[in-house]
Order: structure tokens, then C-alpha cells, then sequence
């Protein structure tokens, strides 16, 4: 056993000492004792706490693999995850006003993968413990919203009647307007009598929607979704934000960046989560490269009322992104890609000189990256707002404002 100075937290949450030594569920200056195996210190024991520890909230919280950072008071891990946006925007020598972090209340993830395992005396469901492939139930999880915890028992049931004994089912369990909708993958192939069968269980426990691999094998109504005014069923699998609250944060940001423009590209949209709720005040050209999120956007705008004129397209953006011909009718450009970010899209944004950008980013890596050109090329970082929806995880997500000057 050896003592280490835990001297910052690294981007997955662990503590770091000298060495570097990784140590788990530590905080910056605590005294901590343990065994180095390789980078990792084995068997943690506090010596010195910090006055930022506390109690998890959450019985589960050292089994289970879900969240890193339940041991650290709220004010720590919100000031945490606004440092490291910053950290990685002073990297390329940005400094712009970063705001205090917006966090989503316990309880409110409204979508989650678990693990589902069938055993021989019956089901277990939970998530996977930390760095290991065990499963850890997690009955009194505080992370997931309640409703996501009454499918407990129909997810088991679906083990049992679907899944094999070698492999765990993987279960996204999606709470909507009309009732939970359940995805899965990792099931045994579908055939008739597991087809009759997954339609019976869900029309009995009242599921939205039943996806099993690619197919959808029962559907008592779409499951729907609230974007603005409007109302979206997306396809099943589809990307969402992770809370209602944080999708709410990031739709008044960007309709606070935006401002008062009149025509407005959403590029990256998905389903319409920013698309719908600009058009309450401006036209929008909405740009996606899956034609199911499309479909769903165009619907949910075909049957609100008081919306203007949303137009859009199906395209692969890494591949084709819109050219400055196309960005220079538009008066704000939306950007809100995948973790990789958007430098090719960046790129021609530069060349038509789009007056602002608003960009939300689940990666402040590559989001600094992407900053660094658009400042380079003359445009102002106004603002940066970290968001957690990832509430005790090292995840961080934010919306921006660019101006060009």
C-alpha cells in the first residue's frame, strides 16, 4: 500500500496523481491510499477527504458502472464540468464567457439502456458494474426517471421468452407522452411463435412500441414526442436528448442565439428537437442524413398549427455538407453534431460568412477544435452554456453563440 495526492479529476472523472496513478471515486486534494497495478491504484482508501466529498445518494453507486462522480457535492461537479469546457477552448487560446453549468434534476433521464439477462431461476436487469461485464441490479437507481423502472418486470419477461443464456439483451427504454417505448437488440431471431409472443406481452403491459433488432413487432400508438408546439414520434432506436429538461435548456438556448433571424438552417437536426421550436418565429431548412428522423420531423410540423414553413433535406453532411451558395440565404446556421463535430461543415460556413452560429456540442473537444476555426476566420465566441444531462457522469454538453464581425 502506498499514499497518493490526488491532484485533479481526468475527463472520465477518476482522480489523477503523480505518475500519472488513476484513482476512481477520488477528488482533488485528498490523501489516498492504495496498491498501483499499471496507471490504476487498486483497493482506494480515503485518508484525507475533501470537503467537496459526500455521501452518494444512490445505494448503488459503487457497484454499479452508471455514474462516476456521486461521491462530489453538486456545486463541485457543476463548476467541474464548466472548467472542462474551458480547459479545452484554452487550448486553441479561447477565452470566452463560459455561464454556470444548467443540471438536470435526479430522476429525469428519460431514456436508458439496461442490461437484461436471463438466468436460470428467472431475470436480472440493471447495468453493468464498473470496468466489469458483471450486471448490477439497481432497483433504487437515482439516475433514471421512475416510470423507466416500471418496465423492470416487462423487460424480465422479454428475457426470458427472448433471449439466450450466453449474452445479455440490450434494452432501450424510452419514456414518451403515450407510455414507454422498448428497444432491443441482442435477442434470439424472430420467428413466428416469438413474434405472436412479444406482441402479446406488449399488448398486455401497455408498451408504446415493442422494437426487437431492426423490426417492429408491435405498436399499440407512436410514441410522441413534444418539440415546441409540435409532436414527434420518432423512429424507434432514434437519438433524443437524455432529459426533457436539458432538451428544454438547449432549445431556449438556441432560440436565444438565434435571435431574431428570419430563415435559419438546422444542420444536423434529427428529428426537429431545435427545428420545430424555431419555426414558432422563423422559417427553417432542416438537414439530416437519416430519411426516418426526417420523416418524423416533417409530420410533426404537418400537424402543428401556427408553425412557419419548415423545408429540408436528407443528407450526409460529413460527406456533402452545404456549400456557401446554400448557407448564404440563411441568417443563422444551427450546428449540432455527433461527437466527431462538424470541420468540413465548418469549413464552408467560414466561406459564406453566415452571420450566426449557434453550435451545441456533446464533445468540448472537438467543439474547441471546430471554435478555433471560426475564430480564427473572424468569428466572436459570444457565450458558452455547459448543460449536464448526464447528471454524476464526466459527460458535458453546451450550446454556443458566433457572431461573425
Amino acid at each position: 500500500m502506498s499514499e497518493h495526492k490526488i491532484i485533479r479529476l481526468g475527463h472520465h472523472g477518476d482522480g489523477i496523481a503523480e505518475g500519472p496513478v488513476f484513482a476512481p471515486m477520488t477528488l482533488p486534494g485528498e490523501l489516498v491510499s492504495g496498491t498501483v497495478d499499471g496507471t490504476a491504484l487498486k483497493d482506494v482508501r480515503i485518508v484525507t477527504p475533501s470537503s467537496d466529498r459526500v455521501a452518494a445518494p444512490c445505494r448503488h453507486f459503487k457497484a454499479c458502472g452508471g455514474c462516476q462522480l456521486q461521491h462530489a457535492n453538486d456545486d463541485f461537479v457543476a463548476q467541474w464540468k464548466a472548467d472542462v469546457v474551458r480547459h479545452a477552448l484554452s487550448a486553441h487560446d479561447l477565452s470566452p464567457d463560459i455561464r454556470e453549468t444548467i443540471t438536470s434534476p435526479a430522476q429525469s433521464r428519460q431514456r436508458a439502456t439496461l442490461a437484461v439477462k436471463r438466468t436460470k431461476s428467472g431475470a436480472m436487469v440493471g447495468f453493468h458494474g464498473r470496468a466489469s461485464d458483471t450486471l448490477v441490479e439497481v432497483p433504487e437507481c437515482q439516475l433514471i426517471d421512475p416510470k423507466i423502472k416500471t418496465s423492470f418486470g416487462i423487460l424480465k419477461e422479454l428475457a426470458i421468452i427472448g433471449a439466450s443464456r450466453k449474452a445479455p439483451l440490450a434494452a432501450m427504454v424510452t419514456v414518451s407522452l403515450d407510455g414507454l417505448d422498448v428497444s432491443v437488440q441482442g435477442g434470439k431471431p424472430l420467428d413466428g411463435p416469438l413474434r405472436a409472443g412479444l406482441a402479446q406481452l406488449c399488448d398486455a403491459t401497455g408498451l408504446t412500441r415493442l422494437t426487437w433488432g431492426d423490426e417492429v413487432v408491435a405498436m399499440r400508438t407512436p410514441p410522441r414526442h413534444a418539440f415546441g408546439s409540435a409532436f414527434v414520434a420518432p423512429p424507434a432506436g432514434t437519438f433524443l436528448q437524455a432529459t426533457a429538461h436539458g432538451a428544454h435548456a438547449l432549445q431556449a438556448l438556441v432560440r436565444e442565439a438565434v435571435g431574431s433571424a428570419k430563415r435559419v438552417a438546422d444542420l444536423f437536426a434529427g428529428c426537429g428537437t431545435f427545428s420545430l421550436p424555431l419555426a414558432e418565429h422563423s422559417e427553417v431548412h432542416a438537414v439530416e442524413g437519416d430519411k426516418g428522423m426526417i420523416a418524423a420531423l416533417d409530420h410533426g410540423w404537418r400537424f402543428a398549427t401556427g408553425l412557419k414553413p419548415i423545408t429540408h433535406e436528407v443528407r450526409d453532411l460529413f460527406r456533402r455538407p452545404l456549400l456557401p451558395d446554400e448557407l448564404k440565404r440563411f441568417d443563422a446556421v444551427v450546428l449540432d453534431p455527433p461527437r466527431a463535430g462538424a470541420a468540413d461543415q465548418v469549413a464552408e460556413i467560414l466561406k459564406a460568412d453566415v452571420p450566426v452560429l449557434t453550435y451545441v456540442s456533446c464533445n468540448p473537444v472537438t467543439f474547441a477544435r471546430d471554435a478555433a476555426q471560426l475564430a480564427g476566420a473572424g468569428y466572436v465566441l459570444e457565450w458558452v452554456q455547459p448543460v449536464d444531462q448526464f447528471r454524476w457522469s464526466s459527460h458535458v454538453e453546451l450550446a454556443s453563440r458566433f457572431v461573425k464581425t
